[in-house]
């Protein structure tokens, strides 16, 4: 098994974290002092940890949403939204994160007079804090910024035009999440057939608590590039009676077009996605080698970092570094920012970084 200390100096890439569900505790007791958000369950820091994490495991997606109230009930005023952006970036580049693309909803923070414009703004101007802090830290991190439309509302076009008007200033796509049931994604398609006119990036939430219709929708009608958990495409791979895996039609094609799976195992077991980490499709998907990427989801809620994702993953079915640089190279590679930025991580951050923690486990056996 990898060490704590190997796996949390590799350098890691997330494409899948919410802002409002990787707070630190602290800071959401601050801010409700600060605010007059008077509804926090304790304001203990430990319990109100307690809390999420038990609050977030019911093996329900609707039901882990709902932890999300208090998060979203304290950043509604500017100087929250850069503080928590800002620890956000902090806090990845502390796990050995190099490049992360963190997504949120500005619409969730509209309740006290922000405009969407405003909420992008704070969010973005956080990350260029965050990292600052960070570097000086002697931890380097590039910070994005995914826009993401809530399905249960009705602005995904107007949150659409906003995350391509940012698009210079750091944000690099555009997604829809919330609950799946009943909010299938061509619900959205003119705001898809929006960013995708302006030559902008799409991710989509499918595959997580609702199955197959809801990948395709998100591939064949909304020309999702990337599935945000994708983890119900297993439904579409059997075992023959020789025991080897067959491929229906709609895994093959995400396969074949190397679609990437922004998979996040621990979040999985507490929505119900999976019932183990040893039995999460990931382990068969990465083995089939689609395009598997490792993720949090949300931090807070499901106590996680990159580093105890990976650890817990290599528990499971004895990753190594090489298999965890694979699995890194694959986020790298279906990251939304521009080529030449993605090409200088993996050939100045990445490889260099796995090729130092083989050279130092190889000296630690001679």
């Amino acid at each position: 098994m990898l060490a704590l200390d190997v796996i949390r100096s590799a350098p890691k890439v997330v494409l899948h974290d919410h802002l409002d569900g990787g707070l630190r505790p602290r800071t959401v007791i601050d801010l409700a002092a600060e605010t007059g958000y008077d509804r926090l369950p304790t304001t203990d820091p430990d319990d109100l940890a307690t809390w999420f994490r038990r609050g977030a495991d019911r093996k329900s997606l609707e039901l882990y949403l709902e932890t999300f109230e208090h998060t979203i009930g304290v950043l509604q005023e500017r100087d929250a939204i850069v503080r928590v952006a800002a620890e956000c970036a902090e806090d990845l580049a502390a796990d050995g994160v190099v490049y992360a693309e963190v997504r949120y909803a500005p619409e969730l923070s509209t309740e006290r007079g922000l405009t969407l414009d405003e909420v992008i703004e704070a969010n973005l101007e956080g990350f260029r804090v965050g990292a600052g802090r960070a570097a000086e830290a002697g931890h380097s991190i590039v910070m994005k910024v995914i826009v993401t439309a809530m399905r249960q509302f009705a602005r995904s076009v107007e949150v659409a035009k906003a995350a391509v008007r940012w698009r210079d200033a750091g944000t690099v796509g555009f997604d829809v999440a919330g609950p799946e049931k009943g909010f299938p994604p061509t619900r959205y398609l003119e705001a898809f057939d929006l960013v995708r006119h302006e030559n902008f990036h799409i991710t989509i939430h499918a595959g997580e608590s609702f199955g197959l219709p809801s990948i395709w929708e998100a591939l064949q009608f909304c020309g999702a590039e990337r599935l945000g958990h994708g983890v119900r495409i297993i439904d579409d791979v059997s075992i023959d009676p020789d025991g080897e895996p067959v491929l229906g039609r709609l895994a093959a094609f995400v396969r074949d077009r190397r679609i990437p799976l922004e998979m996040c195992p621990t979040s999985n077991l507490h929505t119900g996605a999976a019932a183990s980490i040893e039995e999460h499709p990931i382990d068969l998907l990465r083995r089939l080698r689609f395009r598997v990427t490792v993720n949090t989801d949300n931090r807070l809620m499901s106590n996680v970092s990159m580093t105890s994702e990976f650890a817990a993953l290599d528990a499971a079915f004895k990753l190594g570094l090489d298999e965890m640089e694979w699995l890194t190279l694959n986020a790298i590679k279906s990251a939304f920012a521009p080529f030449d930025e993605r090409l200088q991580l993996i050939n100045e951050v990445i490889k260099p970084g796995y090729r130092r923690l083989r050279s130092r486990a190889g000296r630690a056996l001679i």
